[in-house]
């Protein structure tokens, strides 16, 4: 009887084991496909930014990389010529930043709202509502702010025209509060409700645990949230090339003595310029290469931001462990 017992044992127990080496074997495919796809998507990203640097080193080789970011003239169909990317440079940060003065208060006041207040059916409805915002096509956002920003900018600061920068951030703003809501959201509710059970036991009213507790513990979400804001607002193409007029001057001005940005302008951003003049340009001439070091520095600019924002949600995924 025990001999029997040994041989229906035996074939079992090495099946078990071939199961367990098929399964290793399928875990560690899968394991090696998706190391493949990061290691593809690393490599795609770098070989964009050598293309980049690639067509761009002509033009800094012949204007100096100094020269070009800080040249305020930039004119490459005059007789003679010049190439100076301070003006773009200037006009993307200061739309990019105008934008998140405007987004950033109303999209942490609604991730507030919708993570500690707002009862499930009404997250249910202003969700949705803030994702289509995020879906409309940036050529509607244009248009819009075409036909309706514009103008009451224009009759609200007496302006001849409202394709300014103001028009540009407000357009931008609206634009980067979807990311800002849901990311800071995520941060609020991720927060340990330990947390607001220990603060309201030593008497702290609903809205102190949420200003004083709640928003300081998401801190690190919600600087990523910010910074990736920034990121969709820095490189947004078509709203800003129907909204800002396309203007290539430095857009500051003087107030005693102290040069300050000029919303009330029209500007020109790093995308826009690359948008109307990268189909005209010739192939190979020096307008061709500089239009590629505005792609780089571009890049550049969204890659480190991109960057320390997910620097700081592992930070706060870290201290949430």
């Amino acid at each position: 009887m025990r001999r029997v017992n040994e041989q229906s044992i035996l074939p079992e127990g090495a099946g078990h084991v071939q199961r367990r080496k098929r399964q290793k074997w399928r875990e560690n495919a899968i394991s090696a496909l998706l190391t493949l796809n990061g290691l593809l998507a690393v490599i795609v990203v770098a070989l964009i930014f050598g293309y980049l640097l690639r067509q761009g080193y002509p033009a800094l080789r012949e204007l100096g990389i100094v020269e070009f970011l800080t040249g305020s003239r930039w004119m490459p169909y005059s007789p003679n010529p010049g190439y100076g990317a301070l003006p773009m440079i200037l006009g993307s940060l200061f739309v990019s930043l105008a934008a998140l003065v405007l987004a950033v208060p109303w999209g942490i006041a609604t991730a507030l709202y919708l993570a500690e207040v707002a009862s499930p059916k009404v997250r249910e409805i202003v969700k949705p509502v803030l994702e289509i915002i995020a879906s409309v096509p940036s050529v509607v956002i244009g248009f819009l702010a075409l036909v309706v920003v514009a103008p009451l900018v224009a009759r609200t600061f007496g302006l001849s025209n409202g394709l300014t920068g103001l028009t540009g951030a407000i357009m931008l703003g609206i634009m980067a509060l979807p990311t800002i809501v849901s990311i800071s959201e995520d941060a609020l509710k991720a927060v340990a409700n330990d947390y607001r059970q220990a603060a309201l036991a030593l008497g702290a009213s609903p809205w102190q645990t949420m200003i004083r507790v709640t928003l300081p513990a998401a801190r690190s979400g919600i600087i990523a949230a910010v910074m990736l804001g920034f990121g969709r607002a820095i490189g947004e193409t078509m709203t800003v090339l129907m909204a800002t007029g396309n203007a290539l001057a430095v857009p500051l001005k003087s107030i005693w003595g102290i040069q300050l940005p000029d919303y009330l302008t029209s500007v020109r951003t790093l995308t826009a310029t690359i948008a109307i003049e990268g189909l005209e340009v010739a192939w190979g001439s020096l307008h061709y290469h500089s239009l590629f070091v505005l792609g780089a520095l571009l890049f550049l600019i969204t890659f480190s931001v991109n960057l320390l924002a997910d620097l700081f949600l592992n930070r706060s995924v870290i201290g949430r462990e």
